[in-house]
């Protein structure tokens, strides 16, 4: 039996000829238990102003207008505004903007608010999940928590640790930042159309001070992604070819030997403490 939710996505796609574009990697969630799981997980309420990226036909906006206290929505496609003004019509904390959220001064929506917690939810477009998920960490805005649908395999990356093949620039990121927690897996059967990838929901609950402390952040993440670029190669190899950092094979090694480790290491073998050690020794 077809949930509340598909029912009533059809319905509005039907009615407003509506085409899930692709360069915009659109699927719309339909599936009623996974829309509220996300809210829970999200621990929304009257205290929150909820960013939502993404917001497609409302589905999930509404829930998250039930429960906090203001929402705003933004959307890249012009096509769901009229859409969104329909289904939100009824809730006066929610609004929409228009606008691609990796040219949106996110600072300026975090701040609207300013009396309430901060928190992001989104079923995010896949294609660009890492730009996005990096962008809003490395914001400067204080969110308390970032919930949101990806690939399952972005998920896992987001968690992972050294001596996985999924560990890398992103994994790094993610747990510099926040605390990450796959909360549910979802089959692609949970939206319309269907994706070709199974889904899940991670929540990303963000850390008052970062667990490592480093002198450069922004030059341990310049190291972090050189020593990701190509992965079979060593560490020195990797700093000294990359032309973000260009630091000589020597000064790494030394480094390297310092900390007590192998100088023919590979960066996908570091842990976060470690690439903060390092980089502070450079």
């Amino acid at each position: 039996m077809a949930s509340d939710s598909r029912n009533a996505t059809m319905n509005i796609v039907r009615s407003h000829n509506i085409r899930a574009q692709k360069k915009y990697g659109q699927n719309f969630l339909t599936d009623d238990n996974v829309l509220d799981m996300i809210v829970e997980a999200a621990g929304v309420c009257s205290g929150d102003h909820v960013v939502e990226i993404g917001p497609g036909l409302g589905t999930l906006t509404k829930r998250l207008a039930e429960k906090a206290g203001h929402v705003t929505a933004i959307e890249i496609d012009t096509q769901m505004i009229p859409v969104l003004d329909e289904v939100l019509a009824g809730y006066d904390n929610a609004r929409v903007i228009c606008a691609d959220v990796l040219k949106t001064d996110m600072n300026e929506i975090a701040l609207s608010y300013p009396d309430e917690k901060v928190k992001v939810v989104a079923n995010l477009p896949y294609y660009i999940t890492t730009p996005i998920v990096t962008g809003l960490l490395e914001s400067g805005v204080h969110y308390d928590s970032i919930t949101v649908m990806v690939q399952t395999e972005v998920a896992v990356r987001m968690q992972t640790g050294p001596g996985s093949k999924d560990y890398g620039a992103l994994s790094l990121a993610v747990q510099y930042y926040s605390k990450p927690e796959i909360v549910v897996t979802v089959p692609p059967e949970a939206f319309y159309p269907m994706p070709g990838v199974e889904s899940s929901v991670i929540k990303l609950d963000l850390y008052d001070e970062p667990p490592v402390k480093v002198n450069d952040p922004a030059g341990m993440f310049r190291i972090i992604k050189a020593s990701f670029m190509q992965r079979r190669k060593t560490l020195a190899n990797s700093l000294q070819n990359n032309q973000d950092t260009s630091i000589p094979r020597e000064k790494t090694e030394n480094a390297l030997a310092a900390m007590g480790l192998d100088p023919m290491i590979r960066g996908e073998a570091l842990t976060l403490e470690q690439f903060a050690r390092f980089t502070d020794l450079l």
